[in-house]
């Protein structure tokens, strides 16, 4: 209940009765908490893919809200050929999407794919409610984890180019939809002046980025006498836990997607031998291209690294695939023939069901123990070691290694320092 005084002194509730004066207790009853908004997510099966891949794909997008700020409160997934061109999903699925919405008050729909501007202009209206797409939500995210001035730079940037083609469905209340006296508006007009403006921003954005690139190519020269080790893989796999225990610094590590948005050197030392270790942003599936263009400068320093440790969350039951996601965006901007080690993370966290002697069904992955792993094809690409950076476990294999392959760049590199090590 809310009072104010009005020019008797008297207080007045928010009904408008007369009221005594409210108590401290009674003036300080507002709640401040955030209540976070409820999503339903949606995502098409296309055809060779299986259930499972597609419920396991509808979790991450879950784990993206949840760090978005939201809650998930319905699942829905429809077989497909491939999405519809007009609605994403079919007109039979849309009702049954329209009645989760209203009986569970859902605030806004989110799909598992990018969508194009008539998709997502046609869902908004069949829908009567906000829809984002994966990339969207992603780009959300990168806003609110932003805390640098690169950073903040990068996501406006992929922001503003992923929303360029979508402006129509921003400006429907001026276009030219509707006849009559008082009904001719400035139409289109006002849609060319949003596109020029958005257009002037995203050159000044680009210019500021070249200057901020030309400050980190001057950062990395200045780094040349070292060899440079960068942490890569996907998002949530463990890169800053690892960062900090090897650099014995303090780079902000939390269970959520995308904890680092900006890139941290820190100078490592092994042994005798000094080397620069760069904690880089966490990959994932179907990331949004405008981001790999905007965060550029950033994955530069994955681009001009002498030695990668490619981070992996074992414990993730489609750890494979995110390896694959990892590898797609180093042949993207040029950095997959690196020297390579594959570090297979929280291995404190893996599980697996071990199958009877008389179970006579075929053996999955679900089955295989942790040894069977490391027996497996993994520890077959190239070097590879099986660590948990949260509870410390093999982390002096882990470092042996490191030694040995920075020493044997090292070598190659500055033969004439070789005696020092």
């Amino acid at each position: 209940m809310q009072y104010s005084p009005n020019k008797k002194g008297k207080f007045r509730n928010s009904i408008g009765e007369e009221s005594k004066r409210p108590s401290p207790q009674e003036r300080n009853t507002f709640s401040t908490d955030i209540v976070p908004e409820k999503a339903i997510l949606i995502s098409v099966c296309p055809s060779g893919q299986s259930i499972e891949r597609t419920e396991e794909y509808l979790n991450e997008l879950a784990f993206l809200l949840e760090t978005a700020g939201g809650i998930c409160v319905k699942k829905v997934i429809q077989k497909l050929e491939r999405p519809d061109t007009r609605t994403y999903v079919g007109s039979g699925k849309l009702d049954e999407i329209k009645e989760y919405k209203n009986a569970l008050d859902a605030d806004f729909i989110v799909v598992d794919d990018e969508l194009s501007p008539a998709q997502l202009r046609n869902l908004e209206k069949e829908m009567e409610c906000r829809i984002l797409d994966r990339t969207t939500l992603i780009l959300d995210i990168f806003a609110k984890r932003a805390r640098t001035s690169i950073a903040k730079t990068q996501v406006e940037l992929a922001q503003l180019q992923y929303m360029l083609p979508r402006l129509t469905r921003m400006w429907t209340h001026l276009e030219r939809q509707r006849g009559g006296i008082g009904m001719r508006g400035p139409g289109e007009t006002q849609i060319e002046t949003d596109r020029r403006l958005i257009k002037e921003r995203i050159s000044a954005l680009k210019l500021q980025l070249e200057k901020f690139d030309t400050q980190k190519t001057l950062q990395r020269k200045n780094r040349e006498s070292l060899v440079r080790v960068a942490l890569v893989g996907y998002t949530n796999v463990g890169k800053s836990t690892l960062m900090n225990l090897l650099s014995k610094s303090d780079v902000f590590a939390e269970n959520k997607l995308f904890a680092t948005l900006d890139t941290t050197v820190r100078k490592v030392v092994i042994g005798n031998l000094p080397f620069l270790l760069t904690d880089t942003v966490g990959f994932i599936r179907k990331l949004p291209t405008q981001l790999v263009e905007s965060f550029k400068s950033t994955l530069d320093e994955v681009v001009e690294a002498d030695l990668l440790l490619h981070v992996v969350d074992i414990s993730h039951p489609d750890h494979e695939e995110q390896i694959a996601a990892v590898n797609r965006t180093l042949e993207e901007i040029g950095a997959i023939d690196k020297p390579t080690i594959l570090v297979f993370n929280k291995i404190d966290a893996y599980t697996y069901i071990e199958k009877d002697e008389d179970d006579l069904t075929p053996m999955t992955r679900a089955n295989w123990s942790l040894a069977m792993l490391q027996e497996s094809w993994m520890s077959k690409q190239g070097k590879s070691i099986f660590i948990s950076a949260a509870k410390k476990e093999n982390i002096d294999a882990l470092r042996n290694l490191m030694y040995d392959e920075v020493r044997r760049i090292h070598a190659i590199r500055y033969p004439y320092n070789n005696f020092l090590y």
